[in-house]
């Protein structure tokens, strides 16, 4: 504790310095800090480091490689190691030429891709040719089996280090969704035969047992309770809240995702066989398994929006010229029929394509309100136009079509980069459209929980009368006092559209108290364009609001993510 001159004296260097100022000293404070702890630390006495310098690099969606990270830090920094731990969004790309040591903790994010967040440093690295003759590295790839590109993202940071002469500390490891205790075995392996070695530090292979499929997931079989479409039927949109109970207790918290794997329909099915001259009940082989034509179809293989990769390795198949765009089987078939089709030339299609990826929907349903059996989404029918035609998508339909009674299978995506605050702390929410799920359950576990803190929720929709959803409920929670503030913005009942980041630039004085006073602000719904607008209105109240400019509204609204008050799920 500070002495009073001392306290004064501190807090006035800290009142008006800048992000990066704060940055500065926040490392000068834990250099000193890491000398004085590495003079005897007990974990490393009679181990001399090899590698005393080591920077720790993170690439995030979910917040997993994030809370992977940090541990390693502590654990590295805990046997001597000074480090130097940055989310990729974050990390100086000029410096990369210049490391020594490098830890990467890379995660996978839809068909193979880089988290938004890694995705700068991710196009750096494979644009740029750069000369990385002096750096050792390893990489940690988290991923999920449940989808064709496990851990696709990290692979290819190995790869181009590879390629731009960098030398491996040790082969990848890739960890699917329960990581946790392989990547810290991995890690303390990494330390005792790398990091402790007392000599000049080579490339280890290191034991990477093979990844089981889906090692970590606890699916639940869950009954429809009910299937309710929010929307007025004078609505263009279909929003369904869907009630499901487990036959077991399921383990979620606010913020958590429910993963669903859809089903083909059987007129899609059916379409397919016959393109393929199959009538469903040959068997084929398929991921290790075997099954039937029409089981894997309906539930096994994806049929729909077929990605670029998979169509041009169709083209090279038939060897025909065929557009790299995305589309279903059916298409292709039709447009680009095999020639000769026989049970070898579908077997060998088969193999080719990508099984069913789960789909997540914010669990918009609280455990403290409503149990440990209990788990509510909030889905919206997706559909586009083309030729004139709308198409729907595969898994929102396949889910508003459940009835009640209906049985489908389910697991919790865990998110711990979107979780509530302390129960005191007050809640900023901004979740227009389906965006609203998480904070449906954010609210009900405040009220169920007593939390003293204050919510401002912020929901916008196409129309008042048709499009507001889970009107009722929001006002029943606000004549409570369980919502403190509700301000909504409905962008077609007036000539000019109004969307929430208008109403937030409405409220900036208020808005600007609540986060001085420690508020939490929380982000959910479509990233582009409702995210970057909002993000975009939110730089714009700061800079005005605080008399700062562009760069340090910036560095503000980093800061409060960096410190867990900004968090995002958006898609």
């Amino acid at each position: 504790m500070l002495k009073q001159p001392k306290q004064k004296e501190f807090q006035d260097l800290v009142k008006d310095a800048t992000h990066a100022e704060l940055v500065w000293m926040n490392g000068f404070l834990q250099g000193l800090l890491s000398q004085n702890s590495q003079a005897t630390p007990s974990s490393a006495v009679g181990k001399p480091l090899a590698i005393p310098v080591c920077s720790l690099l993170y690439g995030t969606e979910t917040g997993n490689s994030k809370k992977l990270a940090g541990d390693f830090a502590t654990k590295l920094k805990k046997h001597g190691v000074q480090v130097k731990l940055k989310s990729m969004d974050q990390y100086r790309l000029n410096d990369l030429e210049k490391e020594v040591n490098m830890l990467v903790v890379m995660s996978t994010h839809g068909d193979g891709e880089p988290p938004e967040a890694a995705k700068k440093f991710f196009n750096h690295i494979h644009t740029q040719n750069l000369s990385l003759n002096q750096l050792q590295y390893a990489v940690v790839a988290l991923g999920d089996t449940a989808y064709p590109l496990f851990c696709k993202a990290g692979e290819d940071v190995d790869k181009r280090f590879a390629q731009l002469n960098a030398q491996r500390m040790a082969e990848m490891k890739k960890c699917d969704i329960d990581f946790e205790q392989e990547a810290h075995q991995w890690l303390d392996e990494l330390l005792e035969k790398v990091f402790l070695k007392n000599e000049s530090s080579v490339a280890v292979k290191l034991p990477t047992p093979k990844v089981q499929p889906i090692s970590g997931r606890k699916t639940y079989d869950a009954t429809v309770l009910a299937s309710i479409n929010l929307n007025d039927d004078q609505s263009n949109k279909e929003t369904y809240h869907i009630e499901l109970k487990t036959e077991e207790p399921i383990d979620y918290e606010p913020g958590d995702s429910l993963g669903v794997v859809p089903r083909n329909s059987a007129s899609s099915v059916k379409n397919v066989l016959q393109l393929m001259g199959l009538n469903g009940s040959e068997t084929f082989e398929y991921k290790g398994g075997s099954d039937t034509a029409v089981d894997l179809f309906t539930k096994k293989i994806n049929i729909r929006h077929l990605p670029e990769r998979i169509v041009r390795h169709y083209a090279a198949f038939v060897n025909k010229d065929i557009p790299a765009l995305r589309m279903d089987l059916a298409d292709l078939l039709t447009r680009y029929p095999a020639q000769n089709m026989n049970s070898t030339i579908a077997q060998q299609m088969i193999s080719m394509l990508d099984p069913m990826a789960p789909r997540l929907y914010s669990l918009s349903s609280s455990p403290a309100a409503h149990g440990d059996m209990e788990v509510h989404i909030t889905v919206s029918k997706h559909h586009f136009v083309a030729n004139a035609q709308k198409i729907f998508g595969l898994c929102s339909p396949y889910l508003s079509d459940l009835n009640a009674g209906d049985q489908v299978k389910v697991y919790v995506q865990k998110n711990r980069a979107f979780k509530l605050p302390a129960p005191d702390a007050d809640v900023i929410m901004i979740g227009p459209g389906t965006g609203i799920a998480p904070f449906r359950s954010f609210l009900f576990e405040r009220d169920a929980a007593g939390a003293s803190g204050r919510n401002w929720l912020f929901f916008g929709e196409q129309h008042f009368v048709s499009d507001f959803l889970y009107q009722t409920e929001l006002q029943s929670l606000l004549n409570t006092n369980v919502l403190t503030k509700l301000n909504t913005a409905f962008s077609r009942d007036q000539k000019e559209k109004i969307y929430v980041q208008h109403k937030l630039e409405q409220h900036a004085d208020e808005l600007m108290k609540w986060l001085d006073g420690g508020a939490h602000l929380y982000i959910c719904g479509t990233k582009d364009p409702m995210s970057v607008d909002v993000e975009h209105a939110l730089l714009r109240i700061f800079s005005q609001k605080k008399n700062i400019s562009q760069t340090q509204a910036e560095e503000y609204l980093q800061l409060l993510g960096e410190t867990g008050r900004y968090q995002k799920d958006v898609y």
